[in-house]
């Protein structure tokens, strides 16, 4: 068949052709170094090439240089890396602090400062599905670009963070298993090591002389100040508790483990789920109602009883039975009777059932400045001119 046959045939249907496959091709031939000299005359209205006058040798080399943009622009895109995203072959890890739910903690060294690396290996474990692995690592990703932003004196300091861990170097003395069961796509955050350790390990060292007032005041301001930073960049952490504070070796307090932190949403009821640690947890969380900031509120409530008793709320209660008194009962721990009032008062409208009757934390902050520690706040009521036997001995050094 000549090319005038096919000009000859005006009905597309009769010819088994379809205009607008036709009009693509043509353009695509067209693209690919196919000239309208190399296939002799053509018809304006359909258009056709002889196979034996298309150059595919042209073809080719057209091909093979569209492939090598495209592959050149997939290359870049995995190699670009994020502004917070570190080197790991200069992160040199020395030995394991601890051991938690979504991961192991390491003590280390980057770029010549100490520092302290969480892998998280959740989505990793053979457990969940590709898609829940998938959104993990993206709710990782917009996490992260959020901390790093973050600059405060009492917000454990951010340096960096990885999506994979193929260059992290991990000594074998550091767990008998931890090279070959880490997952390559697992995720690790670099922050600074603090060495006073956890806040809840410094309480339980001073369980039986408790704390000096003047200690316990600095202490809650420094969680108070942190909290309400984070609420004033719209961040709720969701997780405050004394094993999720750290010491440095001033005994500054810092807010750490943002694990579960995320940034606060416009609609509360875009936050739900029992998300923290039993004990610390707000009524409406445990109780799977919408929430927000308040939650953070109601868990400082808890961590400020704990510093000032040096106890652990609900010892001898169990996890189901805290979840069910805490929301139907108005369970709350026990306010010590030598407890001065302002400080009382402070833990009483934190841990309040209705959010919206708990302050923001700027206004904790405020509460907690202006109590005087000079005389040792109150501890000795004026009514007990024998002291207070609330605890068996002396409190502080």
């Amino acid at each position: 068949m000549d090319l005038k046959s096919v000009e000859g045939g005006n009905n597309d249907g009769e010819n088994g052709l379809d205009k607008s496959k036709t009009e693509v091709g043509v353009k695509a031939n067209t693209e690919m170094g196919v000239k309208a000299k190399d296939v002799g005359s053509v018809s304006g209205k359909d258009m056709f090439f002889r196979a034996d006058m298309i150059d595919f040798k042209s073809w080719d080399v057209q091909l093979e240089k569209h492939l090598s943009r495209v592959w050149s622009r997939d290359r870049e895109a995995q190699t670009k890396k994020e502004e917070w995203e570190i080197d790991l072959a200069k992160l040199d890890i020395k030995s394991v602090i601890a051991h938690g739910t979504y991961g192991t903690v390491y003590h280390g060294t980057y770029d010549g400062q100490d520092v302290a690396v969480k892998v998280m290996d959740w989505g990793e474990d053979g457990i969940s599905t590709a898609a829940e692995s998938a959104a993990l690592r993206t709710s990782f990703r917009q996490e992260v670009a959020v901390w790093q932003k973050l600059d405060h004196p009492n917000v454990t300091r951010f340096i960096g963070a990885s999506m994979g861990t193929v260059n992290l170097k991990i000594p074998s003395n550091t767990s008998s298993d931890a090279i070959n069961s880490l997952p390559t796509r697992a995720c690790s955050v670099i922050v600074e090591y603090l060495p006073g350790g956890t806040l809840k390990k410094y309480l339980i060292k001073n369980w039986r002389k408790k704390l000096a007032f003047k200690v316990v005041i600095q202490l809650a301001l420094d969680l108070s100040r942190g909290l309400s930073y984070l609420h004033s960049k719209k961040i709720v952490h969701r997780d405050v508790k004394s094993e999720n504070m750290l010491l440095d070796s001033r005994r500054t307090l810092k807010i750490a483990d943002f694990g579960v932190a995320r940034v606060e949403a416009q609609n509360p009821r875009d936050m739900t789920g029992e998300t923290g640690t039993l004990g610390y947890m707000a009524p409406e969380v445990l109780d799977g109602k919408p929430y927000n900031r308040k939650c953070d509120v109601y868990s400082f409530g808890i961590c400020f009883w704990e510093i000032y008793c040096c106890d652990m709320p609900y010892p001898n209660l169990s996890f189901a039975d805290v979840s069910s008194a805490v929301v139907k009962q108005n369970l709350r721990p026990e306010i010590p009777r030598c407890c001065p009032s302002s400080v009382a008062n402070i833990m009483r409208k934190c841990w309040d059932a209705n959010p919206e009757k708990r302050p923001e934390m700027d206004e904790v902050v405020k509460l907690l400045e202006a109590i005087d520690t000079n005389k040792g706040g109150g501890m000795i009521p004026e009514d007990q001119a024998n002291g207070c036997f609330c605890f068996s001995a002396a409190r502080g050094p």
